[in-house]
């Protein structure tokens, strides 16, 4: 079967069917939608030549956050997303979990899904974990999802879904072997489980894209519609994003034919921002992905809930991926549980009142090469430690970073340089850091979930 045939196949996996009303719970649904590795121009809202029709609709239909923020780097992010603390205290400060790492985020943490799951939600995660997978109690049904399907590892191939020889695609923990796309086999399989769920219990759906990350793979007939884009890379990847938003439009048509859009938060966001070398673009923010200046770490974020968040609003509100347990739970109406102090912050009170609340200081790291880079946001200014380099920014007037202001406040570089030194602090003994090569004698498994040890 040719590739076109596998996206035929997927495509129609994806079809909508059947209508009707239903009576709903009452408590809301919750649909996160994580894109990968999405710059900031990277959406139509902001002005890409890329079409995505049904993330500006989101937008529109809810309240942009302008001031959205992720770290530079994948797994950081999500392990903020899942346990609303800082990832420089559960070790992924630094780097992301690599296919040969035995590391995953302590177990003593509470994921997200853990209290949903405890409020009688039905949970689930279709697409990207790359949160542990070398141990069974790092995987997602350990963490409190009734139900995974995807991959453990970044960095898969689209179609044979393969990581460096062996096969990364699992449904519950046991491997199985699928023709197509993966975006589509994430929206079709999305779609069932929405479709499927059990109508009297509210459900709980983390959608992580794995799009648009490297490899740079899309379908052929999206490929050619960006046929004007010079760019090979970027004619890719906007492909790529075309597909997952297309993908996002059939999971919110899903929605809709099942009455329960009005019943439903979603909430839209990157991982981080764009890797520019891969084809994204985040102008006219500085840097990318795996820096923190604001191209590496500013994101586009939506939430969407009908009658509960205004609609077309565009926030200033700071926020964090580590806001988004305490926010959502409270949305929910539910208690986040017995779990260690957050680090993010519950903004679902700012969000309704449309008001915008000032912000303790937000730090952010990445390890990259031989350089270690840090940021911290401190009321009106930023700092930014580039390896040797500590770069100042009024960043509210300046948030593209133009105009270093080190040399004209040399003390304030100095106090938040210190304080970026006491958050280093936290870091673990055991945090993932970037090495040069895998370990003496590693081999990657034939089959990624079944290599979980006991």
């Amino acid at each position: 079967m040719t590739r076109r045939d596998f996206l035929t196949t997927s495509a129609a996996a994806l079809a909508c069917g059947g209508r009707g009303r239903t009576a709903q719970p009452s408590r809301p649904n919750v649909l996160i939608l994580l894109a990968d590795d999405l710059g900031w121009h990277d959406v139509g809202y902001h002005g890409a030549e890329i079409r995505t029709p049904n993330i500006d609709r989101l937008a529109s239909q809810g309240t942009r956050f302008e001031h959205a923020y992720s770290y530079p780097i994948c797994s950081p992010t999500r392990s903020g997303l899942m346990t609303g603390r800082s990832p420089m205290r559960l070790g992924t400060g630094y780097y992301v979990i690599r296919p040969f790492e035995l590391f995953g985020i302590p177990v003593e943490e509470r994921f997200m899904p853990q209290a949903f799951q405890a409020a009688g939600y039905q949970t689930a995660i279709t697409g990207k974990w790359h949160l542990g997978h070398a141990y069974k109690k790092f995987l997602p049904r350990a963490r409190g999802f009734d139900y995974a399907y995807g991959f453990l590892n970044g960095n898969i191939d689209y179609f044979t879904h393969m990581r460096d020889g062996g096969l990364d695609w699992n449904r519950n923990g046991v491997s199985v072997r699928e023709e197509g796309y993966s975006t589509y086999l994430f929206g079709a399989d999305t779609i069932r489980r929405i479709k499927g769920r059990d109508k009297s219990r509210p459900f709980f759906h983390y959608l992580a894209f794995n799009a648009p990350h490297a490899p740079l793979e899309a379908p052929a007939d999206l490929i050619d519609r960006y046929a004007n884009v010079k760019d090979e890379k970027r004619r890719i990847y906007c492909a790529m994003t075309d597909a997952m938003d297309q993908t996002i439009g059939k999971v919110l048509a899903a929605l809709d034919e099942e009455g329960i859009a009005d019943n439903t938060l979603v909430l839209f966001f990157s991982d981080n921002g764009g890797p520019t070398a891969s084809g994204a673009r985040n102008t006219p923010l500085r840097g990318g992905k795996g820096s923190t200046y604001e191209g590496g770490i500013r994101v586009p974020a939506v939430m969407r809930w009908p009658g509960k968040i205004k609609a077309g609003a565009v926030s200033q509100q700071m926020m964090t991926m580590m806001d988004y347990f305490p926010t959502l739970t409270a949305a929910a109406g539910i208690e986040a549980g017995d779990h260690r102090p957050f680090d993010g912050r519950n903004l679902w009170p700012s969000i309704q009142a449309g008001r915008v609340e000032p912000r303790e200081d937000i730090f952010f790291s990445v390890e990259g090469g031989r350089d270690l880079r840090y940021g911290v946001h401190h009321q009106d200014w930023k700092l930014v430690i580039d390896g040797d380099q500590r770069l100042l920014f009024r960043i509210r007037e300046d948030p593209n970073e133009t105009t270093d202001m080190a040399a004209k406040e040399p003390r304030l570089v100095e106090q938040l340089a210190s304080r970026i030194d006491e958050w280093k602090r936290l870091c673990p003994a055991n945090a993932v850091r970037p090495t040069d090569k895998p370990p003496a004698g590693y081999k990657p498994p034939p089959l990624w979930a079944e290599a979980a040890r006991d």
